[in-house]
C-alpha cells in the first residue's frame, strides 16, 4: 500500500517571496509586514483596543499571536500578557524577530498555523492573516481556534454588505478584489462562539474598505 503523501501548501513559499521581494513595501534591508502593521492611523487604535481588552482581566492572559509578521504591533502587547507566543511561517523572519525582540515571557516559533500543532494559550490573536489564506487553509486554522478561550480576529473587509468567504489562492492578495471578506461565523466555517464583541473598526479611504477587530469567546 502506498503511503499517503502529505499535501504541500503553497503558503510558505508565497510568504517567503513576499518578504524577500518586499511586495508589501519596506526596503531591501528589512522585513516589512505592510501598511496594516506600520501606518499609525491603523496601528495606534488597534494597540489601544487590545491593551484595554488584555488589561481587563485580573490575571493576565497567555497570548498566542498567529501570524506575527515583523512584530511591529505585537511588541507593544507583550507587557500586558502572562506569556506571549509569536508564530510565523517564514523561518528567516522568526530568526530576525528573536534577535530584535527579547523579553522573559516572549517566545517565537516558526510554524504553519494551518498544518502544525499550535501552542496552548488563553487567547489567540489572528491579525489580518486569514484574509490571505484559501478557505481550505482557513478551515484548518478554525479547527484549532476552538482550543483557545478567546480569539481576537482582525480582517480587512469591503465597505457595506458583502458576500463572505469567496475562495482565493493563498498568497499576497486578499478577497477584497472579489468584493468579499472573511467571516468565520458563516459558511463554510461556521465557528461556534459563546459571544462576540467588536473591539474596533478603522475606516480607510473611500473604496478601500475597513479593518474590523472582533473578540470571540469560544
Amino acid at each position: 500500500m502506498k503511503k499517503k503523501q502529505k499535501k504541500p501548501w503553497p503558503t510558505k513559499d508565497a510568504m517567503e517571496q513576499i518578504y524577500m521581494q518586499h511586495l508589501w513595501g519596506g526596503n531591501e534591508h528589512e522585513f516589512y509586514s505592510g501598511e496594516g502593521s506600520h501606518f499609525p492611523e491603523i496601528v495606534e487604535p488597534y494597540i489601544v483596543a487590545l491593551t484595554d481588552f488584555l488589561t481587563s482581566f485580573e490575571e493576565p492572559l497567555e497570548v498566542c499571536d498567529l501570524g506575527c509578521g515583523d512584530f511591529n504591533v505585537g511588541k507593544e502587547l507583550v507587557k500586558f500578557s502572562k506569556k506571549f507566543i509569536a508564530i510565523d511561517i517564514v523561518p528567516d523572519l522568526i530568526v530576525r524577530n528573536k534577535e530584535k525582540h527579547k523579553a522573559k515571557k516572549l517566545e517565537f516559533h516558526c510554524l504553519n498555523i494551518a498544518e502544525d500543532d499550535l501552542p496552548s494559550a488563553d487567547c489567540a490573536i489572528v491579525r489580518q492573516v486569514l484574509q490571505h489564506l484559501s478557505n481550505e487553509e482557513i478551515q484548518r486554522v478554525v479547527n484549532k481556534l476552538k482550543n483557545y478561550k478567546y480569539v481576537i480576529l482582525t480582517e480587512h473587509l469591503p465597505d457595506g454588505e458583502f458576500i463572505p468567504n469567496k475562495d482565493i489562492i493563498s498568497g499576497q492578495g486578499t478577497r477584497l478584489k472579489k468584493g468579499s471578506g472573511v467571516d468565520l461565523l458563516t459558511a463554510p466555517f461556521n465557528l461556534k462562539v459563546k459571544s462576540e464583541k467588536e473591539l474596533l473598526t478603522t475606516f480607510l479611504k473611500e473604496g478601500s474598505g475597513r479593518i474590523v477587530t472582533v473578540v470571540y469567546e469560544v
